[in-house]
């Protein structure tokens, strides 16, 4: 099966592409701005340097791909992560359609995860500030994703600690759920990033979430 990965070379993105040609049914495109960050070798990894808002371009690297698994992330640093973003996904979503594929995951934030109180955590008052930015917009652009009618698209919200202080690495073991955080024995909602990866291949195989929002978690 022949899979499209958006933003190949982030923090997420990476793990993924490697979980993808780990299992050894995948024909893989790679997208990023920069595809010699691309550090993995495989007979089914074609890389294609593509620049996420030329929507015109983008639907033709996803050509012929079965599916679309989007990492995209412009940068927690930026200082304009907000509104790139949603432009950012607003042309994703754009080519996706463009290319006539209808598979469509999403991997977005925590934030939109609901938790004591029946807030989102975004909206908590002792979420950090300096992600917060980037947390809302992927909030709003699930509020947007819920409205699209042609994509069988799926909204993954990653554990709250899933960054690179989590060390577990890949043991293919995790609980699911849907808009809650999971949590865990040790009180805690936290996934590797690896095991992130096993998450969504995962649900690319099964498909459990189609038109929903799912999470993960030990």
């Amino acid at each position: 099966m022949k899979i499209a990965l958006i933003g190949a070379t982030g923090f997420v993105g990476s793990h993924i592409l490697k979980e993808l040609l780990s299992r050894k049914k995948y024909q893989v495109t790679a997208i990023a701005r920069n595809i010699d960050k691309i550090d993995v070798k495989s007979p089914n990894l074609t890389s294609v340097s593509v620049d996420v808002l030329n929507t015109e371009e983008l639907a033709r690297a996803l050509k012929d791909c079965k599916a679309v698994i989007s990492a995209y992330n412009p940068g927690w640093g930026n200082p304009n992560i907000y509104e790139d973003f949603l432009k950012g996904y607003e042309s994703i979503q754009q080519a996706v359609k463009g290319a006539n594929i209808k598979r469509f995951i999403v991997i977005g934030g925590a934030g939109s995860l609901y938790v004591e109180g029946g807030k989102q955590l975004v909206d908590s008052d002792d979420f950090p500030k300096e992600i917060k930015p980037g947390a809302t917009a992927a909030r709003d652009y699930f509020e947007a994703l819920k409205r699209e009618t042609y994509l069988d698209w799926t909204f993954f919200s990653p554990a709250i600690q899933m960054n690179p202080e989590v060390t577990t690495g890949r043991t293919g073991k995790y609980r699911l759920g849907k808009d809650t955080p999971v949590i865990g024995k040790d009180g805690t909602s936290t996934l590797s990033v690896e095991d992130l990866a096993v998450v969504i291949v995962d649900e690319l195989e099964n498909k459990k979430f189609s038109r929903k929002q799912f999470t993960a978690g030990y």
